[in-house]
């Protein structure tokens, strides 16, 4: 069967130039053209990719990401006319895995439909190493690797893939320094499609569910002008 994408862009023309693109290789698309439309679609659970623009009617990009964040656990490219790297950080802080900007290349977005699909397979089937603990307990955290979940004080934070790998990754190496690059090959791949700002970003949203107070962090350390360090 046919992996479903949702495009939600209001500009048919781009979103027709998408949809069959996208179809070419063989996936199944659904447009919408209001947001607000648009992110009740996604929220059906019917999808296994969204793409979506910023400046929609409706439900603007931003919320549509948050919202979908909220519950689900998908690949999820925002397409953009907005260029300024606020509205990429924010993109990719609100749960975005890709951040396009208009005009793009039809070529590059299959491409970053099929890494990012391939990927969250990967995450999804063969992300857990049989030959270590199926749980971990590092003071108030206690994180279940066959399940895929995590809990604070017995209470349960809910991670997007990437956040949960690079967790994972950095409790099984635990006191050690790591560069941005380093985490970016480890956790997206070193063929991955993107830039080590997204390690960044990820690590900020790790800090505000994990950490008491984010901004003085007592598991994810900064090594100032090295990388990051987890605590144990």
């Amino acid at each position: 069967m046919a992996e479903k994408i949702l495009i939600i862009e209001d500009d048919l023309n781009i979103a027709e130039l998408e949809r069959d693109f996208l179809e070419m290789n063989g996936y199944s698309c659904r447009i919408e053209t209001d947001g607000t439309l648009g992110c009740a679609a996604a929220l059906s659970g019917e999808y296994n990719l969204v793409i979506v623009d910023i400046m929609l009617p409706g439900k603007d990009g931003f919320q549509i990401c948050a919202e979908i964040r909220k519950t689900l656990d998908i690949p999820l490219i925002v397409l953009s006319a907005k260029t300024e790297d606020f509205d990429k950080v924010r993109a990719l802080g609100l749960g975005a895995d890709d951040y396009m900007i208009k005009p793009f290349s039809p070529n590059e977005l299959v491409a970053r439909v099929k890494a990012h699909l391939s990927r969250y397979k990967n995450l999804k089937s063969s992300g857990i190493d049989v030959n270590r603990n199926k749980k971990l307990d590092i003071r108030e955290l206690s994180i279940d690797k066959e399940d895929r979940r995590v809990f604070k004080n017995d209470n349960e934070i809910i991670l997007p893939a990437k956040e949960f790998e690079l967790l994972l990754f950095f409790v099984e190496n635990p006191n050690r320094v790591f560069s941005k690059d380093i985490l970016f090959d480890r956790i997206w791949g070193f063929d991955a499609i993107g830039d080590i700002s997204t390690v960044t970003v990820h690590i900020q949203r790790l800090r505000e569910k994990i950490e008491a107070i984010p901004k003085k962090p007592q598991y994810i350390e900064t090594v100032w002008g090295a990388g990051y360090r987890f605590k144990v």
